[in-house]
């Protein structure tokens, strides 16, 4: 209450809702304090092109405590990164579509999790793609998250990927035997010297790994399922949401709000809000093409998992993010250490969709051996 829902963007300065999104009532139900807001790349980064990630129009530039104006923040979710690196919270929530929980956990050293699509309501949040959307936690450490993603759960009838999710049990993640669990690792990044150390440590951990040599693979419609989406998806929630007194009601709108001052509310331009507008694909097209690319993702990497005999993806940041998005599984990333300019680096898992907690298991093995996360200076 009292806090406006802007995502970053002028034109939603004065976006006071009535409803919280399902996701909040959820955390307020088991007791969650919230502290605040945060800033956020403009509309999810799904705006304008080139353009700083981390800025927007309402919160300026998000800066990273690892390295202000050195490193980047991480988007979309960049506050969400930023403001649990410098330790003004214990826990925040970011959103993703594509890497936006993902990348400002791993640039700002932080436990963050991609969860199924659907394990987490999402009405109430402002979209890119009702498709490929979710909410998730991001925290400094493996336990704190699990925590915060079992007070986050919960199914939705308003939104229609929901799916009742099961918590994960965190005596089974202390408890977890990992001898029978076999990582998949590219063999395009297995030099990378972080990602050697990891490996070093999730074998004295117990879990061996595979290497695989990748195939290429494309996604040709993933762009065009987010730009139809949000067509769509952005005006339904200004219906269902928004203010009363917001006065957009869709992209053609709001890029006319932001070219009456261009220096104020879009300095790089809305390039990407452009090609929103003018987009003309129908429904029945739109509705090909996501059950096209969850197929190709799918397909393409349990072909990966059972060619090489193995449970879980490795990946570095947020590298795998777009095929891991197109297929629906989930990611959990953690911290694995800091490159040699002190930019943070790290690890991420990911599995098949609805394996929560095959990926907490594997997580919490690897954190309590490896303890790679180190608090920014002067920020402890």
């Amino acid at each position: 209450e009292g806090m406006v829902t802007s995502a970053g963007a002028s034109v939603f300065k004065d976006n006071l809702v009535d409803i919280n999104a399902r996701v909040i009532e959820n955390l307020k139900n088991n007791n969650a304090l919230i502290l605040g807001k945060l800033n956020m790349s403009e509309w999810a980064y799904y705006f304008c092109r080139p353009c700083p990630v981390g800025y927007s129009s309402i919160g300026g530039q998000t800066l990273n405590p690892y390295g202000r104006k050195v490193f980047e923040s991480g988007g979309s979710s960049s506050g969400s990164g930023v403001s649990i690196a410098a330790n003004f919270a214990a826990a925040s929530i970011g959103s993703e579509t594509s890497g936006s929980i993902l990348s400002p956990s791993s640039k700002n050293s932080l436990v963050g999790l991609k969860p199924t699509i659907g394990s987490i309501s999402r009405s109430g949040i402002v979209p890119i793609s009702s498709f490929f959307d979710t909410s998730g936690p991001m925290t400094t450490n493996v336990y704190d998250n699990a925590i915060l993603y079992n007070s986050m759960i919960g199914f939705d009838d308003k939104d229609e990927l929901s799916y009742k999710a099961d918590k994960i049990d965190l005596e089974e993640m202390k408890s977890f035997d990992p001898s029978n669990i076999v990582v998949g690792i590219s063999s395009n990044v297995v030099k990378d010297s972080l990602i050697a150390i990891a490996l070093d440590d999730l074998k004295i951990s117990g879990i061996s790994n595979a290497i695989y040599n990748p195939e290429k693979y494309s996604l040709p419609s993933f762009r065009s399922i987010l730009t139809s989406d949000m067509k769509r998806d952005l005006p339904k929630y200004i219906s269902d949401y928004a203010n009363k007194d917001i006065q957009v009601y869709n992209v053609t709108d709001i890029v006319e709000f932001n070219n009456k001052d261009t220096l104020t509310h879009a300095p790089y331009g809305q390039y990407i809000f452009n090609e929103i507008k003018e987009d003309k694909v129908s429904d029945s097209e739109l509705e090909q093409m996501k059950i096209n690319t969850k197929s190709q993702a799918t397909n393409y990497l349990n072909k990966i998992m059972t060619s090489n005999d193995f449970d879980i993806f490795i990946s570095v940041d947020n590298s795998m993010a777009g095929i891991a998005a197109a297929a629906h599984f989930p990611a959990l990333t953690i911290p694995m250490g800091y490159r040699s300019d002190g930019q943070p680096s790290n690890i991420t898992f990911i599995a098949k969709s609805k394996n929560e907690q095959l990926l907490y298991n594997i997580a919490y093995k690897y954190e309590n051996q490896s303890k790679r996360r180190v608090a920014p200076k002067k920020y402890n």
